[in-house]
């Protein structure tokens, strides 16, 4: 067990809280992991997302480093995911019982989304405002990219540009 870093930064909290959320409740869907297996999962993967996200988090700049923050699961287990599971005993074969095959899952300041399927609706767990003006919410993100060519997006997104 690698030694304790430092408590995540608080301006990450409520990000990795709704992500932890997000893939406890799947697995908690299944029915296969007790309440007390979730808490350690729980307390695994927010502290190894915190680890993490420890040097590629930017509250001014929230879409930097998105890519490297992305948990993706695409036939192919998230290594922090299935190191989480490890915790409890979750074996790979099992993850891939539990979760779905195609999740992608984006953990960025002010928004955390996801998406299951490549073809499925992003969705958005939490959204918080923007305390900084000037926020770069124009940019182009991986995640507005995937929006282009889709005939029905389930967010609306604004562009603005600024000079």
């Amino acid at each position: 067990m690698s030694p304790r870093r430092g408590p995540p930064r608080p301006e990450m909290l409520p990000e990795i809280a709704a992500a932890v959320g997000f893939v406890s409740g799947l697995l908690r869907t299944r029915g296969c992991v007790s309440e007390q297996q979730l808490q350690v999962f729980g307390g695994a993967l927010r502290e190894a997302l915190a680890e993490h996200y420890k040097h590629h988090w930017f509250p001014e700049k929230p879409f930097k480093g998105s890519g490297y923050r992305c948990i993706r699961i695409n036939h192919k287990m998230d290594p922090i995911i299935s190191k989480a599971a490890s915790q409890i005993g979750l074996s790979l074969p099992q993850l891939y019982q539990l979760l779905p095959s195609e999740l992608t899952l984006w953990v960025d300041p002010y928004e955390v989304s996801y998406r299951i399927g490549e073809d499925g609706s992003i969705c958005v767990l939490y959204e918080a405002t923007a305390t900084k003006p000037g926020s770069s919410y124009g940019m182009l993100t991986c995640k507005n990219q995937m929006m282009f060519g889709r005939t029905s997006p389930s967010k609306n997104y604004i562009m603005t540009v600024s000079s």
